[in-house]
């Protein structure tokens, strides 16, 4: 009998819901996972969207609850909804993969955790930039040998897209920065990021340009310079969900989704424009 995931989102019509939804019906079929039910906060584009993709429609989580074992919360450009959902999820205890952006600012990205806690339940969040061919490269000479790296990303805003090539380099060095600059504010953003360790990132967001997800990784060797394969990104993302949902347990340190939030609430303020802010 597969295991039954439900989807709560803001809208359901939007890209995350519609690839996860194909993955796990497609590529990823013999992992033994359905989406057997689905609610949205939008609720008449939701009942459009579960009809059209033959997904069941309930019209709020407590009856969802009753015909699912794990949660995917969507509304990956509306993270000023997730605290909301997940107040109506994460008391219901089953493990639950929350969508980037996992918050609007940090204090809110604190208290969808502390509630998890309260309430028992196993929860994780990450960019789909995580589960790439340069984590795979990383994780091959060893993290601790990362000693610089530069990263790169596109997308149609800084706020909705800056938290990819973020991960990359967060995912690849780790959750010890110890301050951040950014330069510039328009299409064409980098933020400087020193680590405790005396470790150093790049990470530019160019947005509103044809710019690939990449990475430069330094050791005290070589540099090497990796395009994301990105074919198969969202099904890797997908099957990184389906991991999670198969052992009950994160496989992320939440500090480093802590630390994501932290630099993204630091680098719209004023002060990172001006010089190096401590974190």
């Amino acid at each position: 009998m597969n295991k039954r995931i439900g989807f709560v989102d803001y809208n359901l019509e939007n890209f995350h819901a519609n690839v996860y939804l194909s993955s796990v019906r497609n590529e990823l079929k013999d992992r033994g996972y359905e989406v057997s039910g689905c609610t949205a906060m939008l609720a008449d584009t939701g009942r459009a969207w579960a009809h059209k993709n033959q997904v069941r429609y309930f019209d709020d989580v407590e009856h969802l609850d009753q015909n699912v074992d794990c949660y995917v919360v969507l509304a990956p450009n509306n993270p000023e909804t997730h605290l909301e959902l997940c107040q109506q999820v994460l008391p219901m205890r089953k493990t639950t993969y929350v969508d980037k952006t996992f918050a609007p600012e940090l204090t809110t990205a604190q208290s969808i955790f502390d509630l998890a806690d309260r309430c028992g339940t196993s929860v994780q969040t990450t960019s789909a930039l995580r589960y790439t061919n340069i984590q795979a490269y990383v994780d091959e000479i060893g993290k601790a040998n990362v000693q610089h790296m530069v990263t790169w990303g596109g997308g149609s805003s800084f706020g909705v897209y800056a938290i990819h090539p973020l991960e990359l380099a967060v995912s690849c060095m780790g959750a010890q920065v110890d301050s951040l600059m950014r330069r510039g504010t328009g299409d064409r953003s980098q933020l400087l990021l020193n680590y405790t360790s005396g470790r150093t990132a790049v990470v530019n967001v160019y947005t509103n340009s044809a710019t690939a997800f990449a990475a430069a990784v330094t050791t005290d060797k070589s540099t090497r310079l990796i395009t994301v394969a990105d074919s198969t990104l969202f099904i890797d993302m997908a099957k990184a969900i389906l991991d999670l949902f198969d052992s009950g347990k994160p496989s992320i340190d939440r500090a480093e989704s802590l630390m994501i939030r932290q630099i993204l609430d630091v680098a719209a303020s004023a002060d990172a424009l001006k010089g190096f802010v401590t974190l």
